[in-house]
């Protein structure tokens, strides 16, 4: 089944939830439980069905540009004449022999290869390929990276931020000019941790036909993705990053402890300044994307708008939607939905994620662990760009 079979089938999907709930908006009443349970199957199908042709449009892609440059998409930059000792197929090879036999097994030409990503605290920082294979998953599994600043940096960044812009003023001929000077705060980007440890038996690394590197970062990369989500949406700040959440501003009330009106979904779509909108993601539970997915206008159309082309989102009032596991269902007292630009929201990852190999710790039962860990921050920069709504 190719990507358009999927979308199709999607849409077959879509349009049979949309019948079954026009057929109770009709009768004035609730789902009952077999129709409710029928909903939600449906529901769940379409969005495998969503997933599944995304993953397909995304390797399809990155096909498309190995051929273009003629190599491994993974390393399309690796042409650049700056020395990039990560990138060298002696460090990548050199690696992959740690990962699988350990530093003891290694000749002194594999370990000068890899003394260049030697690490302070153990272990060697990942090859770019590994790399470019672990963030791959990460956005695969955290969708807000696609839409948030993303920057690298070695230490704690300090960001600008104009807090109040200062007034222009109608001035008469010759009269004096009003001063009105923008105030500036400051947003630090520190760092925290997030760390795993995977354990692989030893005869799985000794079998040559196992990809040990493709595994690893399959492994690590789901975790640290849903990890790094579930900070990035609801953070507390403390250990980890701070959340959306937690740095958006109140856009709008809703009247109901566990329901949302679509006149509250327009109150909040236009609680966002225009300069903002145009760029603008709505976030929500799936829990709340039920409740979403039900919602009319005036003229009866959904507002709800499935993407039905590969890589396109779902649509809400025209803006794209991430359903996500960080957020909360719309229950009493909670933030059940943020609308807002997601480039005033900024990660900052310290450079090269770091892998080292635990050759003792298991070694009773038969296993090697790799222990890796990565360090990232996450802070909104303008609470005016990203609004949350909140049940009563």
């Amino acid at each position: 089944m190719d990507i358009n079979d999927l979308l199709q089938k999607r849409g077959e999907v879509v349009a049979q939830m949309k019948t079954l709930n026009d057929k109770v908006e009709a009768e004035s009443r609730d789902f009952n439980s077999e129709e409710q349970t029928q909903f939600d199957a449906m529901d769940k199908d379409q969005a495998e069905l969503k997933n599944r042709a995304d993953r397909m449009a995304k390797t399809q892609q990155l096909q498309n540009a190995a051929v273009i440059t003629g190599g491994d998409p993974s390393r399309l930059s690796v042409g650049s004449k700056i020395p990039r000792p990560l990138a060298s197929e002696e460090y990548k090879s050199g690696f992959n022999s740690y990962a699988r036999f350990g530093k003891n097994g290694l000749d002194y030409q594999v370990l000068n290869a890899l003394q260049v990503g030697t690490n302070s605290e153990g272990g060697y920082i990942v090859p770019e390929e590994f790399e470019t294979m672990l963030v791959k998953t990460l956005i695969d599994h955290n969708e807000i990276r696609q839409y948030a600043n993303v920057v690298t940096t070695g230490s704690d960044r300090n960001i600008p931020v104009e807090s109040s812009r200062g007034a222009a003023t109608w001035t008469a001929e010759e009269a004096g000019y009003t001063e009105g000077d923008p105030a500036f705060g400051q947003v630090i980007l520190g760092a925290h941790k997030l760390g795993k440890i995977v354990k692989v038996s030893e005869e799985l690394l000794q079998d040559s036909f196992f990809d040990v590197e493709s595994y690893l970062a399959a492994n690590f990369g789901e975790s640290f993705g849903l990890a790094e989500e579930a900070a990035f949406v609801n953070g507390t700040g403390s250990g980890q990053p701070t959340g959306i959440i937690d740095g958006s501003s109140l856009g709008v009330t809703a009247a109901g402890a566990a329901a949302i009106t679509a006149d509250e979904l327009i109150d909040l779509f236009h609680s966002l300044t225009r300069p903002y909108r145009s760029r603008a993601v709505f976030i929500m539970a799936d829990a709340t994307a039920k409740l979403v997915r039900k919602l009319k206008d005036g003229d009866s159309q959904y507002l709800w708008q499935p993407g039905l082309q590969a890589g396109q989102p779902d649509l809400l009032l025209g803006r794209p939607v991430i359903a996500s596991t960080g957020m909360e269902a719309a229950t009493t007292g909670l933030k059940s939905m943020i609308f807002g630009d997601l480039s005033n929201y900024t990660i900052a990852d310290r450079s090269g994620s770091v892998m080292q190999r635990l050759n003792e710790l298991y070694a009773a039962n038969g296993q090697i662990g790799f222990r890796m860990y990565k360090r990232t921050e996450g802070k909104v920069t303008n609470s005016a760009a990203i609004k949350h709504l909140i049940q009563a």
